[in-house]
């Protein structure tokens, strides 16, 4: 990337949606000093109105493993729970090049296991990297590479132990990034699982002539050893990540990461990836056109579907806060609820959860930045947010380093 950072900063910043307590030092901010679990505060915004401070706590889940090797990296968290152990699971990917672990918690992420690498070779070196935790239910776990048409992993004892199978695709590309959706029956047996990849177009990239990808469904009824034929999905042409989750009302909702605006396409970043939504009232054969949430910045969303039956959707903000007074970028971590089974989210009142200040500059200031949110609600209502931040890079770094932190928190009682 040629341009600076702080020239996109200037080419967007009259775009910017800027929540009014969004000046610098006002944000509840995830401070780089050698914290493990600590208070914390999450911010419901209220329009213009000063914003409510909600009580929450605040760990730096892959400390540990810095203080065993400084240049340890960590990033792409998933996060499950498991309901007949009452353990929660995360996939992880650690070390450079990265390499995929599993962690567990039974005290719904206060304390956590030591890493169990997913697969080791004959001299027992970890190897392999697998998206997308799926809970399929009974002990069964999924995984898979980003690109998901050659290989899968499956867990049939809580994720202690992996296999890894070959597969069979008339594709050679089926990119995925988020968790399966996992329909049941009224016993909590996994009935059909829904899938939703995506490729690229052929458009380049960087490219403003057209839109860069689209995304395909398809669904399995044994557990993702058979699937049916893929369906290009006409609305999300120009989508790639796509979150699913069911609706209370029996709808699917999708939460779709979108191709940077045209406008921008020149940057080459992807940080200008949007975030939009799109809902099926017929389990999946048609869906409604794309309603945009936010045109760009805002993007890699997990949804959970709450107690009250209102939908939550974490998401990762890398761009559309305004710069410090230093003119340094600030990055971070928010959440918004639909009331109504995804057709409107409320983003006057959306949640902050945790932001950060980048001290880089030129074309690695996005090491400072945030990658991925995977958000799960426990027993007692608490609801967990995981995500990866780059908020630990020095000025001078030359290789991205990231953590994952971890907000213990709840949604504001009306």
């Amino acid at each position: 990337m040629k341009n600076s950072w702080f020239a996109i900063f200037a080419a967007v910043a009259v775009f910017v949606e800027v929540p009014a307590i969004a000046a610098a030092g006002e944000l509840p901010s995830l401070k780089p000093h050698p914290f493990g679990k600590r208070e914390h505060v999450v911010l419901r915004l209220n329009n213009e109105s000063e914003p409510a401070t909600l009580p929450a706590e605040i760990q730096w889940v892959s400390k540990p493993w810095f203080q065993e090797k400084d240049d340890e990296n960590a990033q792409m968290p998933y996060l499950t729970y498991l309901p007949e152990k009452d353990r929660v699971l995360m996939l992880v990917e650690t070390h450079q090049p990265i390499r995929t672990a599993i962690i567990f918690s039974d005290d719904h992420g206060q304390t956590w296991s030591k890493r169990k690498w997913l697969s080791c070779d004959a001299q027992g070196q970890p190897q392999g990297v697998a998206l997308g935790l799926t809970n399929l239910g009974g002990g069964k776990l999924m995984v898979y590479p980003e690109n998901a048409a050659h290989e899968r992993w499956v867990s049939e004892d809580y994720g202690q132990n992996w296999v890894k199978f070959e597969v069979k695709d008339a594709v050679s590309e089926r990119y995925i990034w988020d968790p399966l959706l996992v329909l049941r029956d009224s016993q909590g047996r996994a009935q059909k699982i829904l899938e939703a990849s995506w490729r690229p177009t052929g458009v380049a990239w960087a490219s403003p002539d057209g839109f860069y990808s689209q995304a395909y469904l398809r669904s399995s009824a044994d557990e993702g050893r058979t699937w049916s034929d893929e369906t290009k999905i006409p609305q999300w042409l120009g989508v790639n990540e796509v979150n699913l989750i069911r609706a209370a009302n029996g709808d699917l909702v999708a939460a779709c990461r979108t191709d940077y605006p045209k406008r921008f396409a020149h940057y080459g970043l992807d940080h200008f990836s949007g975030l939009a939504v799109s809902i099926s009232k017929d389990e999946g054969k048609t869906w409604s056109k794309l309603k945009p949430l936010y045109e760009w910045g805002r993007h890699h969303p997990s949804m959970v579907l709450l107690t009250n039956n209102d939908i939550l959707m974490t998401y990762v903000v890398r761009l559309g806060y305004p710069a410090t007074h230093e003119g340094w970028p600030q990055f971070g971590v928010e959440a918004i609820v639909s009331h109504d089974h995804g057709q409107a989210w409320d983003k006057d009142h959306r949640y902050i959860l945790a932001t950060w200040v980048g001290n880089i500059t030129g074309p690695q200031a996005w090491f400072s930045s945030v990658q991925s949110t995977s958000t799960i609600l426990v027993p007692d209502g608490t609801i967990l947010t995981a995500f990866g931040t780059g908020f630990r890079n020095p000025p001078d770094a030359k290789v991205c380093k990231m953590d994952i932190a971890l907000v213990r928190w709840r949604i504001a009682e009306k």
